[in-house]
């Protein structure tokens, strides 16, 4: 009898793990109804081009050309800097000197192939802060630099804002650009204060001294004379002149502004000018009521909305022969969306203003070599790109739908049935996104299959990063809707259905453009039938919501549809694109038809993945929900940060600040714990990333606490999010216990 029922239990045991392990569908169904081709605009006529397809820098952010020699030098942010020639055949890179700091600015004497003077911009956080920003002069001899022969040029306060591009104007004075000192609007008050070194472009004689510094004072600097005014000041009011330049025709100066809330600017540099930070955000109003310096304000020659451009890069008045449309044209571009645009001044404005390539890129800085052609640094891949003709597209304009019903993904749009093949999804622990409650799709055409990745996130060149690996033509969707009553389902109201469409550039055989995503918005009409294609500038809508725990009964919702360009700052390069499809969050069960099962077992038993799993879900590692209260308190916190914070808190993810919020990290590896904030300090008493044990110093949790101004995450959210608040409150202020930083958010796969 014993035996009996031993086997009985075995059997029963048995037949749980065979339920268990039962997949959600039984075969795969192709999805052929795709008719999401093409572009709803016409494509930009220019695209990039690798310059130098054997050459890697890692994170390179500057370079500048040896005058005379036909050769690059290019610095990287980690302060090595290389030598290589102008030769597009070049396949080596020669070190000249590695700094040991962080480097961010670079100039060549004019009479470099005489003297060897290099100039060199550093940030060290060893350095006390009012000094932490430096301009050293070096010899550069037989190629190589001996940095103990370092020369102190002139110091500043470094903070969120440092500045530091360097360059010779053809006054042959050296020019240096300095930020506000500060993360957010402008905190030190420095704009329009003329007394220090901050939120201004300096020019010094770097060929004579005076007194007790390594350098004299040009005659016609604007502030020689006036009492308590620095007299290296040659423009002021900036925010963060990112990159300089100045024309090689006209000797006019020009430089990339980056702006705070809503714009990015391109100004002519003028001695004496002031450009309004922080009283201005270009020729907008932004503190009006700080006190202002006398002078007269210059405005922007353009100005972009972050619709467009969010962290704008200064460029260079082309020069060049290879693109003669382009000649006399000042080109520039953005960081973050990886756009280039162009116009020719002329008439006292910009003409043939236009968008020239929409890329992928995290263009950082721009090169202008000695023949005058233009290279375009990137960030993120290390790679030197050049601007080139876009080849011809196989899609016109008119072939992207207009509306969701017309994209092959439903059969019934206001039903939302999925067409035949289109695949629902869900994730652990979801994005916030203003109460909204998200439905999930993904869409692979034909036999196509994905590349199934299980490493957790090991921060590699993004130019190949880990995670899943999509076939050309993918779709993924996402339907937002909200309830207009809260605590009643029947009152979801559908707003907006992003998509993410995967499609290989035409011409692009370098393997790059297989991973460039375009995101799109269709916007839900009154009736919930359909929703219609929104344009590239996005835009917003405002509704009531019934709540019987607000006074009045009800609340006003602002939502807002992202921007195209907007899309890139979350849907990074980095980040793979697609967010939530990866290992980490897919790792847990869904409902397919009434039957419950492990997503990635039921992707693995209908042939989704390129190879076979020869392991199931159940061995693999996931991040938790962060809503579910039953799990522990700091699994529930990493699980959030990295949803909602790591596709830019990544190493390459587009970030300014320095730390990782991925949540196979140990918190030691994310470098939160008891870091200096480098976004300034938002008047927090001697404040960290993260204090254990104590959040109002924590600046991660302060910023999710704003409403406005410094707020995180600072786009895709208006409403903020209370229980998550709580939650990563209470788990800092748990911190530290028994082996606090060896801890990951990651819950290891024998623990599934």
């Amino acid at each position: 009898m014993k035996n009996t029922y031993k086997s009985f239990l075995v059997l029963l045991l048995l037949a749980g793990s065979l339920c268990a392990q039962r997949p959600g569908l039984q075969t795969r169904v192709e999805w052929t109804k795709s008719r999401v081709i093409g572009s709803p605009e016409p494509p930009p006529p220019y695209a990039l081009k690798i310059a130098y397809p054997d050459v890697r820098f890692e994170n390179p952010i500057a370079g500048v050309p040896v005058p005379g020699a036909k050769q690059l030098m290019i610095v990287e942010y980690s302060g090595k800097i290389w030598l290589i020639d102008e030769d597009r055949q070049a396949n080596e890179k020669e070190l000249v000197v590695d700094m040991g700091t962080k480097t961010v600015g670079l100039a060549l004497h004019p009479m470099f192939f005489r003297n060897g003077r290099m100039f060199v911009t550093t940030i060290d956080d060893t350095r006390d802060e009012e000094v932490g920003s430096r301009v050293s002069e070096f010899q550069v001899q037989d190629g190589k630099v001996n940095k103990e022969n370092e020369c102190t040029i002139i110091e500043w306060k470094r903070g969120g804002h440092n500045g530091g591009c360097l360059g010779f104007g053809p006054d042959g004075y050296l020019y240096i650009s300095t930020g506000d000192g500060s993360g957010i609007a402008d905190e030190l008050h420095t704009g329009q204060d003329v007394t220090d070194l901050l939120g201004c472009i300096m020019r010094l004689d770097i060929d004579n001294t005076a007194g007790d510094v390594n350098y004299a004072i040009p005659n016609d600097n604007p502030l020689i004379g006036v009492k308590d005014a620095r007299p290296e000041v040659y423009s002021f009011g900036h925010r963060q002149i990112w990159k300089f330049s100045h024309d090689r025709r006209t000797g006019r100066m020009w430089g990339g502004e980056v702006g705070q809330d809503l714009w990015e600017m391109v100004y002519i540099i003028k001695n004496g000018g002031n450009y309004g930070w922080s009283l201005m955000e270009g020729s907008h109003p932004f503190r009006p009521d700080r006190d202002r310096h006398e002078s007269t304000i210059e405005k922007p020659i353009v100005e972009h909305n972050h619709n467009d451009f969010r962290s704008i890069t200064g460029g260079y008045v082309y020069d060049g022969q290879r693109l003669e449309p382009l000649q006399n044209h000042y080109i520039y571009g953005d960081f973050d969306t990886g756009k280039i645009w162009s116009f020719k001044y002329q008439n006292d404005k910009a003409q043939d203003w236009s968008e020239l390539a929409d890329t992928s890129i995290r263009l950082v800085s721009f090169i202008e070599q000695s023949d005058g052609e233009l290279l375009l640094v990137d960030y993120a891949s290390g790679m030197l790109h050049e601007l080139v003709k876009a080849p011809p597209s196989s899609a016109v304009a008119h072939d992207f739908p207009k509306r969701l019903s017309e994209t092959g993904l439903f059969k019934d749009t206001a039903t939302m049935l999925p067409e035949d093949g289109v695949l629902s999804y869900s994730v652990n622990s979801p994005l916030w996104s203003d109460n909204a409650k998200k439905f999930r799709y993904l869409a692979i055409p034909g036999k196509g299959t994905v590349d199934f990745d299980d490493v957790l996130y090991p921060e590699t060149p993004p130019a190949a990063p880990a995670g899943w690996r999509f076939p050309d033509g993918t779709v993924t969707v996402k339907t937002f809707a909200v309830e207009t009553e809260k605590g009643n389902p029947d009152s979801l109201r559908r707003l907006e259905t992003r998509i993410m469409h995967h499609k290989k550039m035409d011409g692009d055989d370098n393997g790059y453009g297989a991973q460039v995503w375009r995101g799109y918005t269709y916007v839900w009409n009154e009736d919930q039938s359909d929703a219609l294609l929104l344009g590239k500038e996005g835009g917003d809508i405002e509704f009531k919501v019934k709540d019987a725990a607000v006074e009045g009964g009800e609340y006003v919702q602002r939502w807002h549809f992202p921007s195209r360009a907007e899309c890139t700052l979350c849907h990074t390069m980095a980040s793979r694109y697609v967010l939530g499809i990866n290992t980490l969050q897919m790792n847990k069960d869904h409902g397919y038809n009434g039957i419950v099962a492990n997503q990635i077992d039921t992707f693995n038993h209908i042939g989704i993945f390129t190879k076979k799993l020869e392991k199931t879900a159940k061995s693999l590692p996931r991040i938790v929900d962060h809503r579910n209260n039953e799990e522990p308190t700091h699994l529930r916190a990493r699980s959030y940060l990295m949803s909602n914070c790591s596709h830019c808190h990544r190493r390459w993810g587009g970030g300014n600040a320095e730390f990782s919020l991925l949540a196979n990290k140990t918190l030691e590896e994310a470098a939160v714990i008891g870091v200096t904030p480098g976004q300034g300090t938002f008047k927090l008493r001697d404040p960290a990333l993260i204090v254990p044990g104590e959040p109002e110093r924590s600046l991660i949790y302060h910023r999710m606490t704003l409403e406005g101004l410094g707020r995180m995450p600072h786009v895709a959210a208006n409403i903020k999010d209370d229980p998550a608040v709580e939650l990563v409150r209470r788990w800092i202020q748990g911190l530290p216990d028994k082996d606090y930083l060896k801890e990951t958010g990651v819950v290891s796969g024998d623990s599934n």
